[in-house]
């Protein structure tokens, strides 16, 4: 991966959305809903006053609102602050 997250901030890659059918009509892209959960790419070396938790390959729950969403080689990725992150699982 050739992006480098500065300070305390994560690059995510978010789960895929679920599929849903209902009653046989597919929800359309725009009407999903954002998946919450992903797995940290790569981390920052954060700061004198915050310690880098997160490390990469950790699956992690964020906000529904949290990150800025970037395209890179086709996919989608988020960059956030390490703070944005809600937990690890």
């Amino acid at each position: 991966m050739s992006i480098k997250p500065l300070a305390d901030r994560v690059l995510i890659k978010p789960a895929v959305a679920e599929e849903k059918t209902v009653g046989g009509i597919i929800i359309p892209d725009t009407a999903k809903e954002k998946p919450l959960k992903g797995s940290v790419v790569a981390v920052g070396n954060g700061t004198k006053d915050e310690e880098m938790v997160l490390k990469a390959g950790d699956s992690v729950l964020y906000g529904k609102y949290a990150g800025t969403e970037i395209e890179y080689d086709g996919e989608t990725y988020l960059i956030m602050r390490q703070s944005d992150v809600l937990a690890i699982i």
